[in-house]
């Protein structure tokens, strides 16, 4: 009798003890579970990770486990579903920092403070040097055709890595598009212009004629003042541009190609070229559509980085004489 008791009692026991170890293991679990939630994660080092718009926070889950930012993804996925609130993951490309435990990593994705990549497009940059650029941004991809000249608007644009090329020359063209929409509404009586593209032709070349923005208007009401008493432009950039589609020439103009006729050279035709020699920014474009009321007819570089203007040939001569003055005293001539 004592023996059986015994027995029974030495099961009990037993029975306690599996149980007691059952919930100690039970609540180490949920222990780990919880804790990793906000422990640090394996990441030794900043990665990003891109979300394409509509992913889902198991697609997050996965692409998260493949940077090394999370030791699981099924584990970051379940523990996200019950303590992330269940505010929806934003599209864009995230910077994890080294670390980021499992909670941060999904605030990072629900707040939407995503990495901005940038790609500039200087003022006066011509369509082949765009096309370059473009190709030459390996966080970019797909391939492009070199745009129509004067259809891209220099500007700054954010893109997402592994974005299609297309994509972003799109948004350059539509930003032209736009802006010039607007600038054309509000252009003043006197320009010149009859077209938005005759605008973007003569702000093309106004553009690659002065860099400094002061003069521009003033550049603008001389070519303004040419067009109208149908005098030849003479612009050294329409020179240049059918040789090399607007890249640097790299030498002095030869006489051959000044007398050189075709739809572009200004010293063979006059009249405004067959399009534009640039991507112009928009002042230049203002500047045509706004042009300085003015009654030179001529400029000329005056050695600072700016130019001399002048009514008359004769005053124009004299400060072509004191530019090549300052040339030969630089050792150019």
């Amino acid at each position: 009798m004592m023996a059986r008791r015994s027995g029974r009692n030495s099961k009990q026991r037993l029975g306690c003890i599996v149980l007691l170890i059952g919930l100690a293991v039970a609540a180490f679990i949920a222990f780990r579970f919880v804790a990793g939630w906000t422990e640090q994660g394996p990441a030794t080092q900043d990665v990003s990770v891109v979300v394409r718009e509509g992913s889902t926070l198991s697609d997050a889950a996965v692409l998260l486990k493949q940077a090394g930012a999370v030791r699981s993804a099924d584990a970051f996925l379940t523990r996200a579903k019950i303590f992330g609130a269940g505010k929806p993951i934003k599209a864009g490309e995230f910077v994890i920092p080294a670390g980021a435990s499992n909670s941060d990593i999904l605030s990072i994705l629900q707040g939407g403070k995503t990495l901005t990549r940038l790609i500039t497009i200087p003022e006066g940059m011509p369509s082949i040097l765009v096309h370059e650029r473009l190709m030459a941004n390996d966080q970019l991809t797909g391939d492009i055709p070199v745009p129509e000249e004067g259809s891209v608007l220099p500007d700054s644009y954010a893109f997402d890595k592994g974005e299609p090329r297309a994509a972003v020359l799109k948004r350059m063209q539509a930003a032209m598009d736009k802006e010039l929409t607007k600038l054309w509404a509000e252009r003043a009586p006197n320009t010149i212009a009859k077209t938005p593209k005759e605008a973007i032709i003569l702000a093309s070349i106004v553009e690659k004629e002065t860099a400094v923005a002061a003069e521009r208007p003033t550049v603008a009401g001389v070519y303004s003042n040419r067009l109208r008493a149908n005098m030849m432009l003479q612009a050294d950039p329409t020179i240049i541009y059918p040789i090399t589609r607007g890249k640097p020439l790299g030498r002095r103009i030869r006489k051959s190609e000044i007398a050189d006729v075709n739809d572009y050279n200004t010293y063979a035709m006059v009249g405004l070229p067959k399009g534009p020699i640039a991507n112009p920014g928009r002042l230049s474009i203002l500047a045509v559509l706004h042009p300085a009321e003015t009654k030179a007819l001529y400029f000329v570089a005056d050695g600072k980085g700016g130019h001399i203007f002048a009514d008359t040939y004769q005053q124009h001569n004299e400060n072509v004489r004191k530019w090549f003055e300052i040339r030969r005293a630089r050792g150019e001539l």
